[in-house]
C-alpha cells in the first residue's frame, strides 16, 4: 500500500506549475533539500520518475502527467472534505433529529426550534412527535439524535439524563361539579365518567402504576391530547393531564385542578445511544434545549402558585 500524503501531492503540484524546484519549495514554506527529497521519496513511492529535469527546466515525464491528473483531482475532493467538514463544525451546514412527546412537541419545543433556526440558519432540523416507545426506536434506528420522552422498561443500549419533571392535573368542564374542588384526589375520580389516553402513552402508564390496585375505568380511551381536550370541552368526562399539556386546555369552559393524591410526577428525559457521540449540530441543539428549560421550571412554579 502506497503511503502518499496530501503534503507530497502538494510539492509534486507546485513544481508541475512553477517548472523549478526552488520556486516550489518557496511555495512549500520547505527548505530546498528538503522539498527534494520529498520529490524523491515521491517518486520511489511511485516507482517511477515524476519528473525530466536539466539546467534550463523542469519537465513532468509522461507518467508525471499521467500523476498530475490525478493529483489536482485527489486535492480538489480533499479541498471540498475539508471545505464540507468546516461547515459542520461551523454549524453552516447539518441536521439534526428530534424525536419528542406531542405535549412538548407542541408546547414548549417549537420556541427552542425557532430560536435554534434562527441561529443557524443552514442546520435542517427533523421532528418527530409520538408517545415514549416510539421516541425509544427512533434513537436506537438512528433516525433521532435524541429522544426527549420518559424513561421506557428497556433502556439497553440507551443514556437517559434528566431534563424536567412535571405534575399531573384534572381537567374537566366548569359545569363538572368536581369543579368547585380546590384541588381533588384519585378517591375523587373513581366514579366519574373519565377519558382515558392510550395504554401506550407514559401519561396512562405513569397514571394506572400510581392508582394501583385502585383502578380508573373509564367510559373511552383516545390516543390524542387533541380528542381529550374537545370531550372534555364538550362535557363528555374528565381526564387528568400532566402540566406539560396543559396549554391545550386553556378555554374559558374549561377548569383546571392539581392532582394533590397521589401527587404524580412525570420525568421527561433527553434519551440518546450510549455509545455514539452527537453531531456538533446536534450538541448545539441540546445545549439550546438544557439552557432554556429553566422557562419550563419559571412555568411549573407560576401554575403552582396559581393553584
Amino acid at each position: 500500500m502506497m503511503n502518499i500524503s496530501m503534503r507530497d501531492l502538494r510539492a509534486f503540484i507546485a513544481v508541475a506549475e512553477q517548472k523549478n524546484f526552488t520556486r516550489a519549495a518557496e511555495q512549500c514554506h520547505l527548505s530546498q533539500s528538503a522539498f527534494s527529497a520529498l520529490i524523491q521519496n515521491l517518486e520511489s513511492e511511485l516507482g517511477v520518475k515524476l519528473f525530466a529535469r536539466s539546467t534550463r527546466r523542469v519537465e513532468l515525464t509522461a507518467e508525471g502527467k499521467v500523476f498530475a491528473d490525478s493529483a489536482n483531482r485527489l486535492l480538489a475532493e480533499f479541498s471540498l472534505v475539508q471545505s464540507e467538514m468546516k461547515d459542520h463544525v461551523e454549524m453552516r451546514k447539518g441536521r439534526v433529529s428530534v424525536a419528542a412527546l406531542p405535549s412538548l412537541a407542541a408546547g414548549w419545543l417549537p420556541v427552542v426550534l425557532k430560536e435554534f433556526r434562527e441561529n443557524y440558519p443552514g442546520v435542517s432540523t427533523e421532528l418527530a412527535d409520538t408517545l415514549s416507545d416510539e421516541c425509544l426506536e427512533l434513537v436506537r434506528a438512528g433516525r433521532a439524535d435524541f429522544a426527549l420522552c420518559a424513561a421506557g422498561t428497556d433502556m439497553a443500549g440507551l443514556e437517559a439524563e434528566p431534563l424536567c419533571t412535571d405534575e399531573f392535573y384534572v381537567v374537566m368542564h366548569r359545569e363538572h361539579p368536581l369543579a368547585r374542588r380546590k384541588s381533588l384526589s384519585a378517591a375523587d375520580l373513581l366514579n366519574q365518567p373519565f377519558i382515558h389516553l392510550a395504554h401506550t402513552s407514559s401519561v396512562r402508564q405513569l397514571l394506572d402504576a400510581a392508582l394501583h390496585p385502585a383502578r380508573i375505568a373509564g367510559i373511552m380511551e383516545v390516543a390524542h391530547l387533541a380528542s381529550v381536550a374537545s370531550l372534555v370541552g364538550n362535557n363528555v368526562g374528565i381526564s387528568v393531564i400532566p402540566f406539560l399539556a396543559l396549554f391545550q386546555f386553556s378555554h374559558p369552559d374549561l377548569v383546571i385542578r392539581p392532582l394533590k393524591e397521589p401527587k404524580i410526577v412525570r420525568t421527561i428525559y433527553v434519551i440518546r445511544l450510549a455509545d455514539r457521540p452527537l453531531s456538533v449540530a446536534a450538541e448545539a441543539f441540546l445545549a439550546l434545549l438544557k439552557k432554556r428549560r429553566s422557562k419550563i421550571r419559571s412555568e411549573l412554579d407560576k401554575d403552582e402558585r396559581r393553584h
